[in-house]
């Protein structure tokens, strides 16, 4: 039996940490979309036993250091489920960007395995599994405009954004994303109205949207990479009508309300950096 899942990667709108649980997980209130920019996870689950883990970029881990592969394992163990387990992704996410590649591959996983095993979960029962995983793990399930609170498996879904087109930058830098949470000081953050910016997508308001969006955490990882502040700044010289970075970052989206207007920042970014992309929310 085999299946063939669309992982999409995800953009943070707003993005905002109020407080660190005991268990040292931050509190989150994000605005997620995901974009058409995806990997292609195909599942296969046949008579045997293991896990065999292969994709188009050679030089990620295959192991148990993979997401995918970890949510396979934990979808044989919650279910208790004697299977092999081939999964083969062809990857057009950037890697460790912010963007939730690994998150939307191990998303996919459930779901695939979820409709093989004829498991009938609910997307809040596979939300619920996926949080074991990564706190983005539990939105990569669902894959639509909402918002996301707790340590990640809140998810309440949102309308659709109004049109508008993304252009999607990534540098080539590193970040870890443990070491940005770490460096959370709760007293010195500036936090994001991301309430405003739920109610602009609930307006179907362009301008409200654009005028709130906000990354909490881009001042703590721009500190470290001064390169993310200097594309912000020639994206929105080139005329986004706002940018940010996304999750813990290196990307760095602006936001533009036609695709005219995008293709005249495109063109003028890419002198600038060479991966870059025009996307729109699904």
């Amino acid at each position: 039996m085999k299946t063939v899942e669309k992982a999409r990667a995800k953009l943070n709108l707003g993005l905002d940490t109020l407080f660190r649980h005991k268990d040292g997980s931050p509190e989150w209130n994000m605005l997620m979309t995901s974009i058409d920019l995806s990997d292609y996870v195909e599942i296969i689950s046949e008579h045997g036993n293991g896990i065999n883990v292969k994709s188009s970029q050679a030089f990620l881990p295959h192991d148990q250091r993979n997401l995918a592969y970890q949510a396979a394992l934990l979808m044989k163990q919650t279910f208790k489920v004697k299977a092999k387990i081939i999964i083969n992704i062809k990857k057009n996410i950037p890697v460790a960007a912010g963007l939730g590649g690994g998150s939307s591959d191990a998303a996919a996983v459930i779901r695939g395995l979820n409709k093989l095993w004829d498991l009938n979960l609910t997307l809040r029962e596979m939300a619920v599994i996926g949080l074991k995983l990564d706190s983005d793990v539990p939105y990569c399930v669902y894959s639509k405009t909402a918002q996301v609170t707790g340590k990640g498996e809140v998810i309440k879904l949102l309308p659709k954004l109004p049109k508008m087109y993304f252009v999607l930058v990534k540098p080539r830098l590193s970040i870890s994303t443990p070491d940005i949470l770490n460096r959370i000081n709760y007293n010195q953050l500036e936090h994001v109205n991301v309430n405003n910016l739920i109610l602009g997508v609930q307006k179907h308001d362009y301008n409200m949207i654009a005028n709130n969006m906000g990354n909490v955490l881009e001042p703590l990882s721009s500190k470290k990479h001064s390169d993310i502040h200097k594309i912000k700044t020639k994206i929105l010289e080139y005329g986004a009508d706002n940018a940010q970075m996304s999750g813990t970052g290196p990307s760095i989206f602006g936001l533009c309300k036609n695709e005219r207007h995008a293709k005249h920042v495109f063109n003028s970014i890419r002198g600038f950096c060479s991966e870059v992309y025009i996307v729109r929310s699904v």
